[in-house]
């Protein structure tokens, strides 16, 4: 298991050429990871702070809003989004995400190697993926903002063209276990509300809000719901068969 949170995250100014101040924090780096992940990162602004439209030219991206609203800028257009909401980026789309509410808006970022970047690292799709939006579907959208603010899941096939496969937000009643195993997949979690631990082997940690574990591929974890349950966001992504990290 890789664990972290969101505490003492870097300070950073002028975020893709925007003025004023954010804060980030990196839980994850694809190298540790056998799978075609680029990162899994948090981010947080404060009331009318900008993290400026940017170009995804190699990777695909998905913002989970995570606490507060604000207008998520796609390709020039601004949509409204809160919390729950979820943005998934294609390659092509440009972005940023302005905080326009009374309290501070923090995201979930996972980013994911487009299959062209992929091939040029030498690292392939696992199930299939095209080698670029042409040659799957050219009408498909660039980039789309789904509502997921109560337990579900949704496919990112309908946007993005590489490995991830599951978008789902997960409730556990109070003592309930979940089992998450990693074969053939990689899965990143994070906690949303409650308290609760998780469980690999030998190894246990206890989970709270803005807590992140990825799981590699070969890991086995459960999950157990603490007295006030445990509410999160799992995300998986395929790997390639022969894959190692």
């Amino acid at each position: 298991m890789i664990i972290a949170d969101a505490t003492a995250p870097t300070e950073v100014h002028g975020v893709h050429g925007a003025e004023g101040t954010s804060w980030w924090k990196c839980f994850v780096r694809g190298a540790e990871l056998a799978g075609g992940w680029e990162a899994v990162e948090w981010a947080r602004l404060p009331p009318g702070g900008l993290s400026g439209e940017h170009l995804h030219t190699r990777t695909e991206e998905v913002y989970i809003l995570l606490t507060g609203s604000g207008q998520i800028l796609l390709n020039g257009r601004s949509t409204p989004v809160r919390a729950g909401d979820v943005v998934l980026t294609g390659i092509g789309t440009r972005h940023g995400l302005l905080n326009t509410g009374p309290a501070t808006l923090s995201w979930l970022v996972v980013e994911v190697l487009g299959p062209d970047t992929a091939a040029v690292f030498g690292r392939p799709m696992a199930g299939g993926a095209s080698a670029g939006r042409s040659e799957r579907n050219a009408a498909m959208p660039a980039a789309q903002v789904f509502h997921l603010q109560e337990p579900g899941e949704i496919d990112p096939r309908e946007v993005l063209t590489g490995p991830l496969r599951r978008i789902a937000r997960q409730r556990l009643a109070p003592a309930q276990a979940d089992t998450v195993v990693a074969d053939g997949s990689e899965f990143t979690l994070f906690v949303i509300a409650g308290s609760g631990t998780i469980a690999s082997g030998p190894a246990s940690a206890p989970l709270g809000p803005e807590v992140s574990v990825t799981l590699p591929l070969g890991s086995t974890a459960t999950v157990t719901a603490g007295p006030d349950g445990l509410e999160l966001f799992s995300l998986e992504l395929l790997v390639p068969d022969g894959a190692a990290a």
